[in-house]
């Protein structure tokens, strides 16, 4: 679908009484949503936005965050949502770099940046509809040294949308939970593909997810969420869920199935906007086929991409620095093979160690042992070592009554003795970050600290 309108303005002319967001438990129609919007970017006009300014947005999910979003892409803002959490320093060194006129903060504390107030304001503003206007900087995860910020344009964030729709159904009296933070891509996806397909959205404030999913068809969910929502007693309305950002047991999309929820897993990178390949789930290791509007390549093991949902570049003191090489693919530094189309994705080159100068992909090692049945997710990292150079040991999330001693004799015959983990630990609360990222390079930081003392 072409807009030739802001997406909700849109809805609105098509069925403006249609539900089209829900609030906790509010419910606005496409002509309610879209007075709240224009009131809201009245306010932050009136506060100087304007169009092209860069604005922090620092928030959780809220029902404020969703509308504030929409309100300062409507003034033609170029927004800069980052989570609450990161530390102070590297926001002061992370920050700069962003040219920013403005800082919308609804939780936590950040000084440096003019303010914004979020308020209604009688009347109404809108910048025109330009779908190629700059208007998101998602940080990258930041795994080595400090985050980039992908551009992109709404076009960008329309065609990952329509890529997905292409695939998963989501339409008419369906409804989606913002179930992962809009400061991610993925989070930003939901919302995209909301607009896209004119059909419904919930935001809650953070509860337990099995409430926060009440009357929800729809969710993106790492494995970890669902383990957790099927083990629960709570009746589900959920009947199709998009999984990602980790290793997919077979055993999980089984159980779901039993459940009557569907399930799709996906490929994807915050430089393109969220979901490159995709399919649903058959118990076999691959991703899936390049959806609607991607290519993928493999060059010397390497998995390269274009798509018309490419961020226009990383943004650094008002320069767009280019994604592509010379052959203008985008290199992921993701190993990978293709067979038949389907791409499957074997770790991160950059993850790649060496014990006793035998290559380790912790990633391979992670898809055997997720498979036992009382372990929920699974990293492993090097352990640095005078012998051997570095030594693999297994951080998991698993049944608080599980025999983690158990473990190693669980995967002896099915894993190489040089692939089996020196050490196996419970993954350490402060490092989980909601159960939406962790970090390798924090693990691997924290696994040394506690084992080498």
């Amino acid at each position: 679908m072409s807009f030739t309108d802001w997406p909700w303005r849109h809805w609105c002319k098509e069925h403006a009484d249609k539900p089209a967001l829900r609030l906790n438990d509010d419910i606005l129609s496409w002509q309610q949503l879209c007075q709240r919007i224009d009131a809201l970017a009245s306010g932050f006009h009136h506060q100087g936005v304007r169009e092209g300014d860069g604005v922090m947005l620092l928030a959780q999910n809220h029902p404020d965050t969703l509308l504030a979003w929409l309100a300062l892409l409507q003034c033609g803002a170029r927004i800069l949502p980052v989570n609450p959490q990161l530390p102070r320093p590297l926001l002061d060194v992370l920050i700069p770099q962003m040219t920013l006129r403005f800082a919308l903060v609804l939780e936590g504390e950040y000084h440096g940046v003019t303010p914004l107030a979020l308020f209604e304001q009688t009347g109404s503003f809108a910048t025109h509809w330009e779908p190629d206007r700059l208007a998101s900087m998602t940080l990258t995860s930041g795994s080595t040294g400090l985050p980039k910020a992908a551009v992109h344009t709404c076009s960008a964030h329309l065609a990952s949308a329509n890529g997905v729709l292409a695939l998963m159904p989501y339409g008419g009296e369906d409804d989606w939970l913002l179930s992962l933070p809009l400061f991610h891509v993925s989070g930003q996806g939901i919302m995209w593909r909301w607009l896209l397909a004119g059909a419904r959205l919930t935001v809650r404030e953070k509860q337990p997810l099995e409430l926060m999913l009440q009357g929800c068809t729809h969710a993106s969910l790492v494995p970890t969420q669902l383990w957790r929502l099927l083990n629960t007693q709570t009746p589900l309305s959920l009947n199709a869920v998009l999984l990602g950002g980790a290793a997919i047991p077979v055993d999980l999309t089984v159980k779901a199935q039993e459940e009557e929820i569907r399930c799709w897993c996906g490929y994807g990178l915050t430089e393109f906007a969220s979901t490159v390949c995709a399919k649903e789930a058959d118990g076999k290791p691959d991703v899936g086929v390049a959806l609607p509007g991607r290519e993928v390549r493999i060059v010397d093991g390497e998995v390269w991409l274009k798509s018309a949902s490419i961020a226009s570049g990383y943004w650094r003191d008002e320069t767009l620095i280019p994604l592509t090489n010379e052959q203008g693919w985008f290199a992921t530094r993701d190993r990978g093979e293709l067979n038949e189309g389907r791409l499957t994705i074997i770790g991160r080159l950059d993850n790649l160690f060496f014990s006793g100068g035998e290559g380790i992909q912790p990633e391979e090692l992670e898809r055997v042992i997720v498979a036992h049945p009382q372990i929920s997710q699974v990293f492993v990292v090097p352990l640095d070592d005078a012998e051997f150079g570095q030594r693999p040991v297994a951080v998991v999330e698993c049944e608080e009554n599980a025999n983690i001693a158990g473990f190693p004799e669980w995967v002896r015959e099915k894993l190489a003795r040089f692939q089996q983990p020196l050490h196996w630990l419970i993954m350490p609360a402060e490092l989980k970050h909601g159960g939406i990222k962790v970090s390798r390079k924090a693990l691997q930081q924290w696994v040394n600290a506690v084992l080498k003392g």
